[in-house]
């Protein structure tokens, strides 16, 4: 392979990787105009991050045994031409119906993509050459979550909602032309087998627990049906736990007999249940509450999202050890100091008043990310760092899904007490829902409208915050009295990034 094949194979991986990530991001700043083009309340915001989110955290590490068995290069380019296509559907969408619907093909597109890129990356490269370029993949996977506010704020602003959609279309049809004449296949024979039971129990029980949050907060928790659905979910989520300890093929329930992988893995659905999912709910007060546009929202959360992508480049080059319960631990404390910090705003204040919140929040996910993605790896076994890594990406997304439901519940319930005993669920609506803080004013129909209103989201807003902050603190904890590692441990040796591709 000449440098030149080499260059366009790293190229073809880093830009699909960067692609399937800035959807998990973009879509937030445009959410705000996608309601009040589409319609919808704050359930409707939820899922469209959600029906990407939940498929793409469920089934990663079943593609992974898949393209293992089948080949890699194809379940990749199949991944590819489904993620394009439902990208497309994303565009056009008429209604929220067949957004949530494309935006759920996109996520299982998705996950072929983000459980074979890796691999391929692995199984393309040797030596120094392979670990440039995972230094380059983890960067494709920084920039994609950094950039994506900026990029959905500046595409919806200048060509409406449905750009940060069609954008993937020509993205996707260059990558596939890429892959096509670079990217040779893989497989492994002696791959493990599909695990269909486990596969339905996980699946189902993360939809189950996410629409149970979601249905039982719309309808503040009248009737059975949600505080059931949930239930059923928690129910299907232990099954499978269950499986997996009876031997199912689908996690290898020896890596959580290591103190440290559990640990680590329970502090990842710790940082995207507790700081990733507060992301959304800042984007609607930046544009529903304070009034700025896509592009002004956008550029607002850039002291979060910044630092996710630079500090990780200072830590490598100061040296600093990643395989650390204690970095770890020291970036979700920073990352809960943040959100705590950002309780600061209200509706009164100018979105100033978050920055010195954003920075250190945005700081301690820079620090924790890289450190939780090497510890992950470093604690087991190098046959089993492949796994470890499906694992260590199905608990952030996870964590990210359920997130938004539990605290999307928390926020309607802090507004609907603020509001008072009387009927308010027009105001509600308003503030969670199409409109801005001022329709909810006009609602209310008082002198104090405003402000109530203000009052209203601000409690829901700082609730969720605090909330938020708790559920990361305590991944931070966790961290701390259960991995203890050194970074020498973890050195990345030869057998440990060929494991990468298994």
């Amino acid at each position: 392979m000449t440098m030149r094949t080499r260059r366009q194979t790293l190229g073809a991986l880093c830009l699909a990787t960067y692609m399937l990530l800035l959807d998990v991001t973009i879509v937030q700043v445009a959410l705000p105009a996608m309601q009040r083009r589409l319609g919808g309340d704050l359930s409707g915001l939820q899922w469209t991050v959600d029906a990407y989110a939940l498929p793409l955290s469920a089934l990663v590490i079943t593609f992974g045994t898949a393209a293992d068995r089948w080949g890699r290069r194809r379940v990749f380019l199949a991944g590819v031409a489904v993620f394009s296509a439902a990208s497309l559907a994303c565009g056009l969408a008429p209604g929220l119906i067949a957004l949530y619907a494309a935006r759920a093909v996109q996520g299982v597109a998705g996950a072929a993509m983000f459980a074979t890129t890796l691999a391929l990356v692995a199984q393309e490269f040797t030596g120094s050459e392979r670990l440039r370029a995972m230094a380059a993949w983890g960067s494709a996977v920084g920039l994609g979550v950094a950039s994506g506010p900026l990029a959905g704020g500046f595409l919806t602003q200048a060509l409406g909602w449905r750009a940060i959609f069609l954008v993937n279309v020509p993205i996707g049809a260059v990558v596939l032309l890429m892959t096509l004449r670079t990217v040779s296949e893989g497989r492994d024979p002696a791959g493990r087998r599909l695990d269909f039971p486990g596969l339905v129990a996980l699946t189902a029980g993360l939809l189950l627990l996410t629409a149970g949050l979601l249905r039982g907060s719309a309808m503040n928790w009248q009737g059975a049906v949600g505080p059931a659905t949930v239930a059923a979910g928690v129910v299907l989520l232990v099954g499978f736990c269950a499986l997996q300890v009876r031997g199912s093929r689908m996690l290898d329930a020896g890596l959580f007999r290591t103190p440290a992988f559990t640990a680590v893995s329970a502090t990842t659905l710790a940082l995207g249940a507790g700081m990733f999912a507060v992301m959304l709910f800042i984007t609607v007060y930046l544009q529903n509450v304070l009034g700025y546009s896509p592009l002004q929202g956008g550029l607002r959360v850039l002291p979060i999202t910044a630092p996710v992508f630079l500090v990780p480049l200072a830590l490598r080059r100061l040296g600093v050890p990643l395989v650390s319960g204690r970095v770890i631990a020291a970036g979700c404390g920073l990352a809960a100091a943040g959100l705590l910090a950002m309780t600061a705003a209200g509706a009164a204040t100018s979105w100033t008043a978050m920055v010195p919140g954003m920075v250190i929040a945005g700081t301690g996910v820079g620090m924790a990310n890289p450190a939780i993605a090497a510890t992950a790896l470093a604690v087991v076994s190098p046959l089993r760092s492949g796994l470890a890594a499906g694992v260590s990406n199905t608990c952030r997304l996870s964590g990210l899904a359920v997130g938004i439901a539990l605290l999307g519940a928390l926020f309607r319930g802090a507004i609907s007490a603020t509001l008072g005993p009387a009927d308010h669920s027009g105001q509600a609506a308003a503030l969670t829902g199409t409109g801005q803080i001022g329709r909810a004013a006009a609602l209310i129909g008082s002198r104090g409208g405003r402000a109530l209103a203000g009052e209203a989201f601000t409690s829901g807003l700082h609730l969720i915050m605090i909330t938020g902050a708790a559920i990361t603190l305590a991944g931070a904890l966790i961290a701390l009295a259960f991995i203890r590692t050194t970074d020498r441990a973890a050195q990345p040796t030869p057998a440990k990034a060929a494991a990468l591709a298994r």
